[in-house]
């Protein structure tokens, strides 16, 4: 669901930003770049703990089978 959120986010941080640069409106082009930054740190973050769980799983199993 959150993968969904971000990408929604960031799909309107884009549009933003493009508005921004086709009207010559900087104030809402910083804030669509803001937007669709802070929505990729977001999948960033989420994607490490992803990794980070999976990693961790693998050890527990390895463990489990060494017993």
């Amino acid at each position: 669901m959150a993968d969904i959120e971000n990408t929604v986010d960031k799909l309107k941080g884009e549009a933003k930003e493009g508005l921004g640069k086709a009207t010559g409106d900087d104030r809402l082009r910083a804030e669509g770049q803001t937007e669709s930054a802070a929505a990729g740190a977001k999948d960033a973050v989420e994607n490490a703990g992803d990794k980070v769980r999976d990693t961790a799983a693998g050890i527990k199993d390895g463990l489990s089978k060494d017993r």
